[in-house]
């Protein structure tokens, strides 16, 4: 059993470590940040309260972006969404303007491809990694890419062609 001491200094190294990339995660999922608060908080609760052991530092990641997804997830079936943040406030998350628009492009998509293409293209893991991380095929998360791609690429055809 460990001491009480190690696990507070353990979630704090989680909460440093990892919960940019949660939040980021929840807030592009769920539209909306007090939601997306919840969702991170929910997660390293998760963490606190089962100690999971970890193989390395890709394992626990993986774990808590499971964890943070299917939170999400659960918030979305049970209709728990507040007020949708306006896509012009997402800027105040990102760290860069190219990211500031893939995220307001992704935030508009389909919750099943805007999971994979943030964890692909955003957090830059390999599509065997994102199957294991949601539980589908690897086929699964290849047709998600490129449908999420196919519409990403038509939304952004029809703000281009129409000035916006």
């Amino acid at each position: 059993m460990r001491q009480k001491w190690s696990d507070e200094r353990d979630a704090k190294r989680m909460v440093d470590t990892y919960g940019n990339m949660l939040f980021s995660i929840c807030l592009v999922i769920l539209c909306n940040e007090k939601d997306a608060e919840d969702a991170v908080q929910d997660t390293f609760m998760t963490y606190v309260t089962k100690s999971p052991t970890f193989n390395d530092s890709e394992h626990e990641k993986a774990w808590l972006i499971t964890i943070a997804t299917n939170r999400c997830k659960n918030m979305r079936r049970y209709n728990i969404i507040r007020k949708h943040i306006d896509i012009n406030d997402l800027q105040l998350y990102s760290k860069n303007n190219q990211n500031h628009d893939l995220l307001d492009h992704l935030m508009r998509l389909p919750t099943k491809h805007k999971v994979v293409l943030l964890l692909h293209y955003v957090e830059g893991y390999k599509v065997d990694e994102i199957a294991k991380i949601l539980t589908i095929t690897t086929s699964a998360v290849k047709k998600r890419l490129q449908r999420g791609r196919v519409l990403l690429r038509e939304r952004y055809r029809k703000e281009n062609e129409y000035g916006f």
